[in-house]
């Protein structure tokens, strides 16, 4: 077996990115060096908690987690409760105290921290606004040329947020924009991709016949987020957007990529936090990203049964 993926998940709990910790922590090709936390789907304070919940789930005693950024760089901070609902992670019941304890450390400090002292690459999976992200690196660049890569969920070629905008780039699209011209290698999971990983009926009842207390728990989440998708967009099931990052890691053949230009706008009056790729190369500019467009959606699914059933 190859060196597994040394990775720091820097998330906004949130139905998805519980799911992401959950296949990362189920496979030897990552190994979860940290977990950060950063304001977005709901506060900071409600998807630190959420983290400690997945990683107390988990058994996560010995990964470090750091609260980070409460709000964006620049604007003010805008919550998806319309989704995730207030607590973040409606669905299944959690113990109302978590025993998994916080780090006295800020998450863009800790980003540091590991970049700079591990002795071995680095790769950072962002899973919500970049805030974090971008205050490491604006913070202490020395960490960019020691970053193997960031692999993130955000943008599209369209909005979910805004027509525009996908929510993650929009809540923090100046960050967004410190991040996406860093020089970092970057591989960029949009909703062109997300939306095809939906968990419809079939797959979650394929899930739930697991029946072991992880993967109970993915089945609540799944079939609470479900239903929000319906209502707010018709959908058929729920799209798993954060987890392409990690299904990535361990197995690049699920997706297919083109290597294109994505800058990211921050000025515009309807076009804020546009992701705008660049699939035709008009702009002549050097690529910066590599972009998913194709899912092996069977694949998919099966690693996520796979990850569910180590449990």
């Amino acid at each position: 077996m190859t060196n597994p993926a040394n990775v720091i998940i820097d998330c906004d709990p949130g139905h998805d990115d519980a799911i992401a910790i959950i296949m990362a922590a189920s496979n030897a090709a990552i190994n979860i060096e940290a977990i950060t936390t950063v304001a977005g789907n709901v506060s900071v304070e409600k998807t630190t908690l959420n983290a400690q919940r997945i990683c107390d789930l988990l058994d996560l005693n010995n990964v470090p987690l750091a609260k980070g950024a409460q709000r964006p760089l620049v604007k003010e901070s805008e919550v998806a409760e319309e989704i995730h609902a207030e607590s973040g992670l409606d669905g299944p019941q959690f113990p109302e105290h978590p025993v998994k304890t916080i780090e006295e450390i800020h998450a863009a400090d800790l980003i540091i921290d590991k970049v700079l002292t591990t002795n071995k690459p680095i790769t950072l999976v962002p899973t919500g606004p970049l805030t974090n992200i971008a205050l490491a690196v604006i913070k202490e660049p020395a960490i960019i040329p020691k970053i193997r890569k960031i692999v993130l969920m955000g943008g599209g070629t369209f909005g979910n947020w805004t027509p525009a905008a996908e929510f993650n780039i929009y809540g923090d699209a100046e960050a967004a924009k410190v991040v996406f011209e860093s020089g970092v290698p970057l591989t960029m999971f949009g909703l062109d991709i997300t939306h095809k990983a939906q968990a419809t009926d079939r797959i979650i009842d394929e899930l739930a016949a697991i029946k072991n207390p992880v993967a109970n728990t993915v089945v609540e989440m799944l079939d609470f987020f479900k239903h929000t998708y319906q209502e707010y967009f018709g959908f058929d099931g729920a799209p798993i957007h954060d987890a392409c990052t990690v299904a990535y890691l361990i197995d690049p053949s699920i997706f297919e990529f083109k290597h294109v230009r994505v800058d990211i706008e921050t000025k515009g009056e309807f076009s804020y936090g546009m992701t705008c790729v660049d699939l035709l190369g008009v702009t002549g500019k050097e690529p910066n990203v590599h972009f998913a467009y194709g899912l092996d959606e069977e694949k998919f699914w099966i690693l996520l049964k796979e990850s569910l059933d180590s449990y």
